[in-house]
């Protein structure tokens, strides 16, 4: 065997056992459920490029907005914990109505409700977006303003003004 066969298979080698080795210690298995979401963002992002550089059909960008948006909303997922997608749910709308408004901003012929359908799903998941995640703090708003209310009834009950 030559020096070359020699140094060529040690690499090999040792590339497969290092691959073994970090299979064995978890580490693709964290790399694949950290990452996935990235099979959908690069097709999102290829869509659009496609479009963009290769003049496809905007037809390419409603699946493409939906695959990025998607994405974003999975990876939020992964960094805050799965238990942030029950704030974060109406995004999933928000995919389809960024999807519909760039299918409608750069296509060529304008179909009637395209815009508008897009408008009141992106205003809708963007209400219910900030219900679910100031929902918290109205509560403790309104709490607040019953307590002011409470005191000031409560206050006020001896001053009393003639004509009422």
């Amino acid at each position: 065997m030559s020096d070359n066969n020699k140094l060529t298979t040690g690499i090999f080698i040792l590339a497969a056992g290092i691959i073994i080795l970090l299979g064995k210690w978890g580490v693709f298995s964290f790399i694949l459920s950290a990452l996935w979401p990235l099979l959908l963002l690069i097709p999102g992002i290829l869509l659009h490029l496609w479009h963009f550089f290769r003049k496809g059909s905007a037809e390419l960008l409603l699946p493409g907005g939906i695959l990025v948006v998607y994405s974003i909303i999975f990876f939020i997922g992964i960094i805050g914990g799965w238990h942030t997608l029950k704030y974060i749910w109406p995004a999933f709308i928000l995919g389809i109505a960024v999807g519909l408004y760039e299918y409608d901003t750069f296509s060529n012929r304008h179909q009637q409700g395209i815009l508008a359908g897009a408008f009141i799903l992106g205003a809708l998941s963007i209400i219910l977006l900030g219900i679910l995640l100031f929902s918290w703090s109205l509560i403790y708003l309104l709490a607040t303003l019953l307590i002011i209310g409470g005191i000031y009834l409560i206050a006020a009950r001896g001053n009393r003004r003639r004509g009422w």
